[in-house]
C-alpha cells in the first residue's frame, strides 16, 4: 500500500510504498484515473514516466491502457462482422485461417499482450509444423489487417506485425501442358465439358469465370466471351454468382478463331436456347459444384494419360502461349483479368484490336500443334499390279 507521502503535480500524482518503491497515476483525457502498469524504484523514474504520458496525451498518441485488455478472439470475429462487403469465398477463407492458423495462439491474448516476438514466435511455429508457405502468408497478412485496426482504433499504440516480407507469397511454380495434352484431355473428357477445357486454356478463364457465362456471354459474330458474373459455391455446398472481383475481371476476351466451331457445337448441342441459359451445366443438367467437377477432371487426366493438374493450371497454360506470341504483361494482364491493384494500373489500358492480334497468334500456334491429315498416295497401275489381281477383279480397262 502507497504510505502518505505523495508529491503534487501540475501533471499526475506520485506516491511512495511502504517497501519504497513508486507509483504513479494520473487522469486520462476520458476523466478516468489510470495508474502505472508497473511499480519504479525511484521518484525520478516514476515522474519520468509521468512526463511520457502527458507528452502522449498532449500529441494525441495516448492509448488508453484499458482499451487493450480486449481479448483477440472477439476483436477478430468482430472484424470480419464489420466487414459486410467481403466476397462469400473471402470470408470463408478469413474464418478458416482464424480458426485453424491464428486463433489457437491468440485468441485468448489481450490485444495489448500481442508483440512482435510474439508474431515472430507464431508464424515461425507455423513453418516448422508444415503448414504451406502460402497458408502462412496469408494468415499473417489477416492477422496484421487486424491489428492495423486495432492501432487505428487505439487499441494498441501500434502493429506488432512487422515482418519484412511475411505476407508474400511464394507459389510453385504450377505446371503446364502441352498443346498435344490439352486435346488429349479434352477429346477425354465428357463432350459436354470440350469446350470449357478449350477456354478455360486459350482464353485463361477461372473456374468460377466458367460457371458464371450464359448464352448471351457468347459474341459469335465479333468472336468474343464476355466475363459479366461469376459462380461460385460455399463450403456447405450453396451455389451463388457475384460480380467479378474486380474491373480488371471484368472484361472481354478475343476467341481464337480455330476452337470457334467447337463452341458453335457446345452452344448447339449442350447449351439452353434462353439468352440468359448457363453455357455449362453438370450432367443432371444443375450448375457445375466444384467438388462434381473435380472428379470428372480426374478421371479425364487419366483417362488422356497425362500429367497429374489442376483445372485452374489449364489457365496457366494459355497465359504461357500467349506470352509466346509476343504478347506484352500489360496485354497478358488485361486478357487474363489479372486483379490486384497493381495489375489494375499497369495492365488495364490493353486495346481490343492487340487483344485479337493474340488470339489470332494463338489460333495459328493451335492449328500448327495439330496433326494435318495426309491422304493416302494414289497407287500406280503397272502390268506387275495387274497381275496380281484375281481375273474376277480386273476391269475392263485392265
Amino acid at each position: 500500500m502507497p504510505n502518505n507521502k505523495g508529491s503534487r503535480r501540475r501533471f499526475g500524482a506520485v506516491r511512495q510504498y511502504r517497501s519504497g518503491r513508486w507509483t504513479a497515476s494520473y487522469l486520462g483525457p476520458e476523466g478516468t484515473e489510470h495508474r502505472s502498469p508497473q511499480t519504479f524504484e525511484t521518484k525520478t523514474d516514476a515522474e519520468i514516466w509521468l512526463s511520457q504520458v502527458e507528452a502522449d496525451i498532449t500529441r494525441e498518441n495516448w492509448i488508453d491502457p484499458d482499451a487493450g485488455k480486449v481479448l483477440f478472439g472477439p476483436y477478430a470475429k468482430q472484424w470480419v462482422a464489420d466487414h459486410p462487403k467481403l466476397a462469400v469465398s473471402t470470408r470463408e477463407l478469413y474464418e478458416i485461417l482464424l480458426r485453424l492458423h491464428i486463433g489457437p495462439t491468440f485468441d485468448g491474448k489481450e490485444l495489448r499482450a500481442i508483440k512482435e516476438p510474439n508474431v515472430r514466435a507464431w508464424r515461425s511455429g507455423l513453418l516448422k509444423s508444415g503448414v504451406g508457405q502460402v497458408t502462412v502468408a496469408k494468415s499473417y497478412r489477416l492477422l496484421r489487417a487486424i491489428l492495423y485496426t486495432a492501432a487505428d482504433d487505439g487499441v494498441i499504440k501500434r502493429n506488432p506485425c512487422r515482418i519484412k516480407g511475411g505476407g508474400d507469397e511464394h507459389s510453385p511454380e504450377r505446371p503446364t501442358l502441352t498443346l498435344d495434352e490439352v486435346f488429349r484431355v479434352s477429346e477425354a473428357i465428357d463432350p459436354r465439358y470440350r469446350a470449357m477445357v478449350l477456354i478455360a486454356t486459350f482464353l485463361g478463364f477461372r473456374l468460377g469465370e466458367l460457371a458464371g457465362l450464359r448464352r448471351n456471354s457468347v459474341d459469335l459474330d465479333n468472336g468474343l466471351i464476355h466475363v459479366r458474373r461469376v459462380g461460385g459455391q460455399t463450403n456447405k455446398g450453396t451455389l451463388y454468382e457475384k460480380d467479378p472481383k474486380s474491373t480488371a475481371s471484368r472484361r472481354s476476351v478475343t476467341i481464337p478463331e480455330t476452337i470457334l466451331p467447337e463452341i458453335k457445337i457446345h452452344l448447339d448441342e449442350y447449351t439452353g436456347k434462353e439468352p440468359d441459359a448457363l453455357l455449362f451445366l453438370g450432367p443432371r443438367g444443375g450448375a457445375i459444384r466444384r467438388n462434381n467437377f473435380n472428379r470428372i477432371w480426374k478421371r479425364a487426366l487419366r483417362k488422356a494419360g497425362t500429367k497429374d493438374v489442376h483445372f485452374h493450371d489449364l489457365r496457366h497454360t494459355g497465359n504461357t502461349l500467349a506470352a509466346s506470341t509476343g504478347a506484352s504483361l500489360r496485354e497478358l494482364m488485361a486478357r487474363m483479368g489479372h486483379s490486384s491493384t497493381r495489375a489494375a494500373l499497369i495492365y488495364q489500358h490493353a486495346t481490343a484490336e492487340r487483344d485479337k492480334e493474340i488470339a489470332a497468334a494463338v489460333s495459328a500456334k493451335i492449328q500448327a500443334a495439330r496433326k494435318p491429315v495426309v491422304a493416302p498416295k494414289p497407287v500406280r497401275k503397272t502390268a506387275k499390279n495387274r497381275a496380281k489381281k484375281p481375273a474376277s477383279e480386273r476391269s475392263d480397262r485392265d
